[in-house]
């Protein structure tokens, strides 16, 4: 009996990692680490949570390339180019328009 609940669990598992997109998991991968780098950005002029928000908007309206380019910068301080990269995606329309649906300020 614990046997054939032990093959039923084994099988649940694997058939639920076959169903994860491994493209998914590293855009997710991606996204996270870029988090780590856009958050500290964002929150030094907003408190934590609509900074929270705003990073997630700005991240959301990034490229693959540009999370790619911002994620280089993980356990760094940002540079110019990092922060200039962060701007010109928070001001886009589709960043601005998240920013609103999430109750946070725009950025200007």
């Amino acid at each position: 009996m614990l046997i054939n609940r032990t093959r039923c669990l084994l099988l649940v598992a694997v058939l639920g990692l076959a169903a994860c997109d491994p493209g998914e998991l590293v855009s997710s991968a991606l996204k996270r680490t870029a988090h780590s780098v856009v958050f500290p950005v964002v929150n030094i002029d907003m408190p934590a949570e609509p900074a929270r928000k705003a990073t997630n908007c700005i991240l959301d309206a990034a490229s693959q390339e540009e999370l790619q380019l911002l994620a280089r910068d993980v356990g760094v301080e940002a540079g110019t180019a990092t922060k200039a990269t962060i701007r010109s995606i928070a001001v886009r329309p589709e960043a601005q328009a998240c920013y609103a649906a999430n109750g946070v300020p725009p950025v200007v």
